[in-house]
């Protein structure tokens, strides 16, 4: 009895699918793309009854999607982190408005919003109004300034 390697072919490469669907995506779907190769290169096979045609389809599908399919997977899968909000005020450029000292919160201008501010520890000085500060951190409604 021989072994036919294309229905080989189709069964691993349905069980990687289908391990990957139940595990949940855990892989960033390597095994359904290379499940799918398996299942590409064992139906080609089968169409043309030839476990060579099967074998080698497969394993050029394989080796093209490890070589160039990977990194465009995870390029597409990956999560842009857009700063928002607060968070995109850290770092920015502030007018002031109002005199900033240490136990004197005073305002500053960021782009076109007026937030209350207070100075960062360790900071000399006040700041007098039409100073230019950079934003250190936030916290809460406050920013702190340097």
């Amino acid at each position: 009895m021989s072994l036919n390697w294309n229905a080989v072919l189709l069964v691993c490469g349905a069980l990687l699918v289908l391990i990957e669907v139940v595990l949940g995506g855990f892989a960033g779907f390597d095994m359904v793309l290379i499940g799918s190769a398996f299942l590409l290169g064992g139906g080609l096979g089968l169409l043309f009854g030839s476990a060579p045609v099967g074998l080698v389809v497969s394993s050029v599908a394989c080796l093209a999607y490890i070589a160039i399919g990977r990194r465009w997977v995870r390029r597409r899968m990956s999560q842009r982190v857009v700063p928002s909000n607060t968070d995109a005020l850290v770092g920015q450029q502030a007018r002031v408005l109002a005199r900033v000292a240490v136990h004197e919160p005073g305002q500053v201008k960021v782009r076109d919003e007026v937030w209350r501010a207070i100075p960062a520890p360790g900071t000399a000085g006040p700041f007098e109004p039409g100073v230019v500060v950079t934003v250190e951190s936030v916290d809460g409604v406050t920013l702190i300034v340097r």
